[in-house]
């Protein structure tokens, strides 16, 4: 089975490519931006055509998408998650390749959810932000392509090479930070949000599973639990060996919640608004009964594992 796949050098895809390649039935190519990538394209700006082409030369029997952006202005995320989704998805339908597509969503798509819900595929979407929109819009082009495809909703990925600007990434900076000049106690903000974090490596495997099914539409891809971050926080303390106190406090500036260790606020740099700036409010949790159904997956990897995964990258940071 020979497979493209878009964003190999993103946080997904890297373990997504190291996933496919430990197949030996997988012949991979990537497509993407950089220099390593087998085969240089701006999916934001090039034409369908010039992928069609690409296509019908390579013939894959299926189209992974791990390529997209999580930050930036509305314009920006348009760009790199709508526009580049519909460059994908009329190339596709130009190509004679016939390629399955498995495109990678996100939970940001659902918006806030009802404390104590578990949300499933089939609840009305209401993004609150631009990157929920923009990653909305691109499962709807998906959805109605016609095309032979499959929608992975991530929920909240965390394990090794979670970027140290998300919010576990600047929780173990701080803690860090804070083991490093010995302080006793470390103070953050806004830990009451509850996700539901999946392990890159447990995606990388429902990506596998979902290029060899038949299933179509929107799958969610989460633990189908929600953890608290201020439990989040006591696990990776305990991981870490941090013996200081943890103290929540109510708010950060404005009244806003926040995640920062006051100490060193101006060497981490300004703190998130949010402690999760995904427009999903104070609860998310996944309904995961499809992705166990129709792909055979269930995650593997607790959030212990995952947070002691982050603190070795952090720690190990100078």
């Amino acid at each position: 089975m020979r497979v493209l796949l878009l964003g190999a050098n993103g946080y997904l895809g890297r373990f997504v490519a190291e996933r496919l390649l430990a197949d030996p039935a997988v012949q991979l190519t990537a497509l993407g931006r950089g220099d390593d990538a087998d085969v240089r394209f701006d999916l934001a700006g090039g034409s369908p055509g010039a992928l069609a082409r690409f296509l019908d030369a390579v013939h894959p029997g299926v189209v992974v998408n791990c390529a997209g952006a999580t930050r930036g202005g509305a314009r920006d995320l348009t760009r790199h998650n709508t526009v580049a989704v519909a460059t994908v998805c009329e190339a596709l339908r130009r190509s004679g390749c016939g390629a399955r597509l498995v495109q990678l969503g996100c939970a940001a798509e659902y918006g806030p959810s009802q404390p104590g819900s578990s949300t499933p595929e089939d609840a009305v979407p209401r993004p609150g932000g631009p990157y929920g929109v923009s990653k909305l819009a691109a499962t709807e082009l998906v959805l109605g392509s016609d095309l032979d495809a499959v929608v992975l909703r991530v929920f909240s990925p965390a394990g090794p090479g979670t970027p140290a600007g998300s919010p576990l990434g600047r929780l173990a900076e701080a803690m860090r930070r804070a083991m490093q000049a010995g302080d006793g106690e470390l103070k953050l903000s806004g830990l009451g949000v509850q996700r539901d974090f999946v392990d890159v490596r447990d995606v990388a495997r429902a990506v596998h599973a979902a290029s060899l099914s038949a299933a179509q539409g929107v799958v969610n891809i989460g633990s189908g639990r929600a953890i608290r971050l201020r439990d989040a926080a006591a696990v990776l303390a305990r991981v870490a060996g941090y013996a200081g106190a943890l103290h929540e406090l109510d708010s950060g500036p404005g009244g806003r919640p926040s995640l920062s260790h006051p100490r060193s606020e101006s060497e981490l740099g300004s703190p998130a608004a949010f402690p999760y700036p995904d427009g999903c409010g104070s609860w998310q949790q996944a309904d995961v009964r499809t992705a166990r159904d129709r792909l055979g997956w269930r995650p593997r990897i607790n959030l212990e594992e995952s947070l002691a995964d982050i603190w070795m990258e952090a720690a190990c940071r100078i």
